[in-house]
């Protein structure tokens, strides 16, 4: 409800007010405030009371309107800080928000060195006796003993190669007969939670290797084996890789499957001709991203699959060779049942 000029002098009159019959001329602009004693500020003087506040505040309006008798609230100035928050950006000389996240940092196996995990494990199984027969990979005449064989894969930080790309882990698995849990497949693979645990990695890789071993991989040759004898070169440790033989199932099984599916990757593979299937495996173009989540303070819920996805590979490598010598065995066989006896084919 607002109030005119006329209705004030009105109250003002019923008031007791002597200035409230005239109205005031033009306001004198306003002269700096007296000081006032400390008994004098408990009277009210003319100029602060309820009417002429109230008039004051009806002459200044540009309307001439009276003003509502209750303001609108002031909106709430948004904080800087809960602006970023929004957009995800981070304060400027504040300390970075927690993680929430990054409480689980628990990592896998053993730790050897600083920063340098050894995870192992057996699947127990007879270990062949007899060597294997390298026939399928076009090495007629050539065997080679099962305990020799060495099957590894890498987890890389990225397939661009270079002396800008490492290994932070390296799966490798062989047959072993263990005193206390008998014989089977070993898995033994090594984990970087730091990059300066490379040097105790490498050894560590190294130190598995004899004279007799032969590598089995898929697609090592072309990636794998020259990515450590680089990073062997660079952390000037002596080249354990180039003197040792050398098997990559990635070209026989090529030669054997090209055609049947729509890739020869190693988990259609895996899954076409060994029906193994994996579940919650995390994809191998994530594995740089989980390590250097971790690196960066983050947790190892990532890193922990990327462990499993690389127990699985080498275990997979294991299974395929000996599918493609039964496979070519197989054929062999066949043949030489077709074949007549003792009848030259022209």
């Amino acid at each position: 409800m607002s109030l005119s000029l006329d209705k004030l002098r009105l109250l003002r009159k019923q008031a007791g007010d002597p200035k409230a019959s005239t109205p005031p001329a033009v306001e004198p602009p306003p002269a700096a405030p007296a000081p006032v004693a400390a008994n004098d500020a408990r009277q009210p003087s003319a100029e602060r009371s309820v009417f002429a506040w109230v008039e004051q505040e009806i002459r200044h309006k540009p309307t001439g309107a009276a003003a509502p008798a209750t303001a609108p609230p002031a909106l709430r100035r948004p904080e800087v800080g809960s602006l970023h928050r929004l957009l995800g950006l981070r304060t400027r000389g504040g300390s970075a928000p927690a993680r929430a996240s990054a409480q689980d940092r628990q990592l896998p196996g053993e730790e050897i060195a600083p920063g340098l995990f050894l995870i192992e494990s057996l699947q127990p199984q007879p270990i062949p006796a007899q060597p294997l027969s390298l026939d399928f990979a076009r090495r007629e005449g050539q065997h080679v003993a099962a305990r020799d064989l060495l099957f590894f894969d890498t987890e890389t930080t990225g397939l661009a190669g270079g002396t800008g790309t490492r290994a932070f882990m390296i799966g490798a698995a062989d047959w072993h007969a263990c005193p206390q849990r008998g014989e089977g497949l070993r898995i033994r693979q090594l984990l970087m939670s730091t990059m300066a645990a490379e040097d105790a990695m490498l050894a560590t890789f190294a130190s598995w290797l004899q004279p007799s071993t032969v590598f089995c991989s898929y697609n090592g040759r072309s990636y794998d084996a020259p990515l450590l004898k680089a990073r062997y070169r660079l952390a000037r440790q002596p080249d354990p890789i180039s003197a040792l033989d050398h098997v990559d199932l990635l070209y026989p099984t090529r030669r054997r499957y090209r055609g049947s599916w729509d890739n020869c990757k190693l988990s259609t593979i895996e899954r076409q001709l060994l029906r193994v299937v994996r579940e919650d495996d995390l994809p191998g173009s994530e594995a740089p991203g989980a390590w250097l989540r971790f690196l960066r303070g983050g947790d190892a819920v990532n890193l922990r699959r990327v462990a499993e996805h690389n127990h699985q590979d080498v275990v997979t490598l294991a299974l395929l060779l000996q599918r493609l010598i039964r496979e070519e065995q197989r054929e062999r066989e066949t043949l030489a049942l077709v074949q007549p006896q003792g009848v030259d084919m022209p």
